[in-house]
């Protein structure tokens, strides 16, 4: 029997093609990878471009479309790797040196990106891109100078703004995106300089830069648990990150000596409290949030301690880190109601008021106007020389021994502007008498009224003599003050004639 050939299929996929073929085909991938690049549609462009690769591996160009269209989706690291592979297939492959430089830009590494740009010019010296860019890349190296030296300087504006600039070319540069968001927090800008770590995270969440920023914001906003928890975490992605390490050093640090400052307080020793939030304070200058109600504690266990100008020096230092920090303007208006310096006290309570408008608020504000009122008029009480709680026969005591002392009768022998100030004071003290041996007028005043408008001290009708003679006894003749032989040189005795 005769043989018969027989037609056997054959496998496409496994069949060896003729490298013409493969390279034809490579160029229709291109061809549509190209027309997708045109219409903006960079994840069909990039499976072309990907397809023509793997056609063609050996073709330079087919690697520059696809670092482009990795550009376009902002994946500037796969870009990358795809530039330095077109310039290793082609050294003289101008656009491929160009990207590289553009990736290498847009993700910081400015050095780099220079090298790559002079590459370009030394191809093509008139190349005004490679001219621009390599401008743009001596920018961004200048902008990291500044940021470096406004660091260390603890100009913290500075480098967010320095940042800022050379973010506008350097996009994708996480490192100038930390250290923005790091001198944010020490600004305490906490959200901003969290929305900047979080983005990144999102990206990378392993990153121990930002989660080191994330952790710093949580510590700088009194947080310490939590923030505790992103260092420990920085620290295990990456053992020898220092600002890590010092950060949770200091949080731990801070935490405890708060705490003991605290129960030293509550178990009523003041002076151990108030040494504690002092050691408290050193640990972390830039904690501002923290140390403000470290200061606000010292001061008030400064208030227990009778301190109270330092612990009014110790509430305005709170305020001046924290101005919105109700309970250290509440705090340093009393100790001015203690020290009776009312018109601050009612300064801060109406701050207190205005942010929160509480009833309590309101009455302590009421409170604190009534004692400025009042401090505003002669105070009875200093004149007499008591008391505000002095009883009956402490008033008439006090009356008794300043009616005495000042009586002008007494220093008729003194200058005449002595005369005049001893009268002053004797009509003083006579005024203070009134008011305050009357409970009706005494309970006015404690009450903030005032009693001239009240017609309780009518100027024509008082008469400091009158109510000495009523006092005295109301003999109706004359009175004189002579030396007591008894008593000693400068002591006199009263004697009615």
């Amino acid at each position: 029997m005769a043989a018969v050939d027989i037609d056997v299929p054959v496998d496409t996929e496994t069949q060896i093609r003729n490298p013409d073929d493969l390279d034809r085909q490579a160029e229709g991938y291109k061809e549509q990878g190209n027309a997708f690049y045109s219409k903006k549609d960079y994840s069909e462009a990039f499976n072309y471009y990907t397809k023509a690769i793997d056609a063609s591996p050996r073709n330079p160009s087919y690697y520059g479309n696809r670092a482009a269209t990795l550009m376009m989706l902002c994946r500037f690291r796969e870009a990358l790797e795809d530039s330095q592979q077109a310039v290793r297939l082609d050294d003289c492959f101008m656009k491929g040196h160009l990207r590289e430089g553009k990736c290498h830009l847009s993700l910081g590494n400015a050095m780099a990106a220079s090298r790559c740009f002079l590459k370009v010019l030394e191809l093509e010296p008139s190349n005004r891109e490679a001219q621009q860019e390599n401008k743009n890349a001596t920018t961004v190296l200048e902008f990291e100078r500044m940021a470096d030296f406004g660091f260390e300087k603890r100009d913290f504006r500075k480098v967010v703004f320095c940042m800022d600039r050379a973010l506008a070319v350097a996009s994708a540069c996480h490192r100038f995106k930390i250290l923005k968001a790091e001198c944010l927090a020490l600004l305490g800008r906490y959200p901003e300089a969290q929305s900047v770590a979080s983005d990144i995270l999102r990206m990378d969440s392993t990153n121990a830069d930002a989660l080191y920023v994330r952790g710093l914001c949580l510590y700088y906003e009194d947080c310490i648990d939590k923030a505790v928890q992103f260092f420990v975490q920085a620290l295990r992605m990456a053992p020898d990150h220092e600002k890590a390490r010092l950060a949770c050093r200091n949080a731990k640090a801070l935490k405890a000596k708060k705490e003991e400052g605290n129960q030293a307080f509550k178990n009523n020793n003041y002076e151990a409290a108030y040494q504690l939030y002092t050691e408290a304070l050193v640990i972390d200058p830039n904690n501002i949030k923290t140390n403000a109600k470290l200061y606000c504690n010292r001061a008030t266990a400064g208030a227990k301690l009778k301190k109270l100008d330092q612990a009014i020096e110790d509430c305005t230092s709170a305020i001046k880190l924290d101005d919105t920090y109700i309970k250290a303007y509440l705090r340093r208006a009393q100790c001015y109601m203690n020290t009776e310096q009312y018109e601050e006290a009612v300064r801060d309570y109406e701050k207190v008021y205005q942010t929160e408008k509480t009833s309590d608020h309101k009455h302590l504000l009421k409170t604190a106007q009534l004692e400025l009122k009042k401090s505003k008029r002669k105070d009875y009480y200093k004149v007499l020389g008591i008391g505000k709680n002095a009883t009956e026969d402490e008033i008439k005591k006090a009356y008794r021994k300043r009616a005495l002392m000042h009586h002008p009768d007494r220093h008729s022998a003194a200058t005449p502007e002595v005369q005049k100030e001893e009268e002053k004071k004797f009509k003083e003290v006579g005024e203070a008498f009134t008011v305050l041996s009357d409970p009706k007028k005494k309970i006015r005043y404690d009450n903030g009224h005032d009693l001239d408008d009240d017609g309780c001290m009518d100027g024509r009708d008082f008469d400091a003599n009158n109510i000495f003679r009523a006092f005295f006894g109301g003999h109706g003749g004359g009175y004189s003050f002579d030396a007591n032989p008894d008593s000693g040189p400068g002591n006199f005795f009263f004697q009615f004639g």
